[in-house]
């Protein structure tokens, strides 16, 4: 395991990665620190994979991770073979799982790479049968499959020019060619500066023409940003309207919050779920079942094969031909002219038939029209004869109202009828318009009671639902303020052992430095004593030579000698 450590930590302080990881620090790395790393050694290998991790859910990146080993073909090690065991490894960052597999990518990157940059193209989209029914669905999966075949036999080709000499040899060449068109290039540039120079102001011209080329980059690069500034204003007024449509929408909605609106709506969803659900989706339910009986019968069919083809083909073409002997035959027939004349006048008989029979027809309504005619013009004779004389007893009338005194008494009389029967109509029509609205009335009765017999069980099942929802919104709250608590006390813990886990860390620095310097002490004591007690073996040695190599003996040493035995 320490082994596997050291090559993951060595292998990470490496390029592309560079972080500077030891021992120590890589071990004492959080679950979500170790994934976060286990992420960047998959976006290294597959640059579709960078990700923060700490914006995504732990079972998304569980998933998008399991997908691409399944991808590179890891298997688990070990006691990891449980598949829902490495799952939840993963998702907790359990270094008895993260650690093999990072050993296992940083062992094999490069050929890694090149696994994923083909699983991209090579990994085929299986497309249910049901589908492939389709014409186009089956000549575009056709087509993928040509396409991926494709790309297979270019990629073997681009890897036989990597591995073949021509390719280095072809890049050499290209290399000196480029390099002769850089020197006829600098030739072709002095040439042209010497022909300049013998242009008056050449100087401020070709300043002005430098001056020209920086503004042209400059135009251009302004006409990319006010193209930018476009595109972005329209994305601004695009997003500004949907804004104010939806702003427009919410205060419609709060506006109309009543109850009446409110039922009128519910009543415009159940008018609009019933005709959907009796009329519309019946219809479109037996359509389907139609076009899937038709389906089913051309599928029942066997297929139609080559031969299939052939033998249309070939009745097709004798029964063109019939058509053409048939058209021969015809034409080479020579009937006489009187028989062909024949079919013509019988069909002018019957026209003419036809058209006496009309003739007499027309008489007949032309002989009505005339009696009509003269009835219309004694009728209308006798009415302005009637109407003479109506005038003339009404103006006799008159006279006779004059002479009594009672002028005006006809007119009156005349119109108190006329008052009346207007009187009676209009009672008739207040009848009948009382008798509609008391019938109207019942119906709307009868309509507002069946509405709320049928909104009752929705409208308890509302309330229902609306008391549930308060208890776990209270619940919910609760819940959260329990979390917040339990939180705040978890911080405050933490932080607490942070500072314990500090100090007695410093402390353990300050205990192994001291440590240290006792040792260190301890030795240069016991190579004091190891010479102390050599001088007394030499001092109290009866050879007389020892006696002269004691320290004690030197003057030079006597002193120090006197200090080291003082310590002692």
């Amino acid at each position: 395991m320490s082994d596997q450590i050291k090559f993951i930590v060595d292998n990470l302080n490496k390029e592309p990665f560079r972080k500077n990881y030891n021992l120590i620090t890589f071990d004492s790395l959080e679950p979500m620190q170790l994934l976060q790393v286990l992420n960047d050694v998959l976006a290294e290998i597959d640059p579709k994979q960078v990700v923060d991790i700490r914006e995504e859910m732990p079972e998304q990146t569980a998933k998008r991770m399991l997908s691409l080993l399944g991808i590179l073909k890891y298997k688990p090690p070990g006691n990891a073979t449980d598949m829902s065991t490495f799952r939840q490894g993963l998702v907790t960052g359990s270094k008895p799982v993260i650690y093999p597999v990072l050993h296992w990518l940083l062992q094999r990157t490069n050929e890694l790479k090149k696994r994923a940059y083909l699983a991209r193209f090579l990994i085929k989209l299986e497309v249910p049968s049901e589908f492939l029914q389709d014409e186009t669905v089956a000549d575009t999966n056709k087509q993928y499959e040509e396409l991926m075949e494709a790309f297979k036999t270019l990629h073997k080709e681009c890897e036989q020019l990597k591995t073949s000499g021509f390719s280095t040899a072809e890049i050499r060449r290209d290399i000196s060619a480029m390099e002769e068109e850089k020197d006829q290039l600098i030739k072709r540039v002095e040439r042209l500066k010497k022909r300049v120079e013998t242009v008056q102001n050449h100087q401020r011209m070709l300043k002005i023409a430098r001056q020209l080329r920086v503004e042209k980059e400059r135009e251009e690069f302004l006409a990319q940003q006010k193209q930018e500034q476009k595109n972005q204003l329209f994305h601004a007024v695009q997003r500004l309207q949907r804004v104010q449509n939806q702003l427009k929408i919410m205060r419609h909605a709060a506006a109309d919050a009543k109850p009446e609106s409110l039922m009128k709506r519910l009543e415009e969803e159940i008018k609009f779920n019933s005709y959907m659900v009796t009329e519309k989706f019946p219809k479109e339910l037996e359509n389907k079942k139609k076009e899937l009986h038709f389906l089913q019968k051309v599928v029942s069919e066997p297929a139609m094969g080559h031969s299939d083809l052939l033998e249309l083909q070939s009745k097709i073409n004798e029964i063109n031909t019939q058509i053409n002997q048939l058209i021969e035959k015809k034409m080479m027939r020579n009937e006489p002219i009187e028989g062909k004349l024949s079919l013509y006048r019988q069909q002018f008989k019957r026209y003419v038939s036809k058209l006496r029979s009309k003739s007499t027809v027309f008489k007949k309504k032309h002989q009505i029209i005339a009696e009509l005619k003269a009835e219309f013009g004694l009728l209308q004779r006798t009415e302005e004869l009637l109407k003479q004389r109506h005038e003339n007893i009404q103006h006799q009338l008159q006279n006779t109202e004059e002479k009594r005194g009672i002028s005006g008494y006809s007119y009156t009389q005349e119109e108190l009828e006329r008052v009346s029967a207007l009187k009676s109509e209009v009672d008739e029509m207040k009848g009948r318009t009382l008798d509609d609205m008391s019938e109207m009335v019942k119906k709307l009765n009868s309509l507002v009671s069946e509405k709320k017999s049928a909104l009752a069980p929705i409208i308890k099942e509302l309330r229902q639902l609306r008391q549930k929802c308060q208890e776990l919104t209270q619940e919910c709250d609760e819940k959260k303020s329990q979390y917040d608590s339990c939180a705040a006390g978890l911080e405050s813990n933490r932080s607490k052992l942070e500072q314990e886990v500090r100090g007695l860390r410093e402390e353990c620095l300050q205990e192994e430095s001291r440590y240290h310097y006792t040792n260190c002490m301890i030795k240069n004591l016991e190579v004091q004593l190891c010479r102390a007690t050599e001088e007394m073996k030499a001092y109290v040695s009866s050879d007389q030579q020892g006696k002269r190599r004691a320290i004690r003996n030197f003057g030079k040493n006597k002193k120090l000698y006197e200090k080291v035995m003082v310590r002692i």
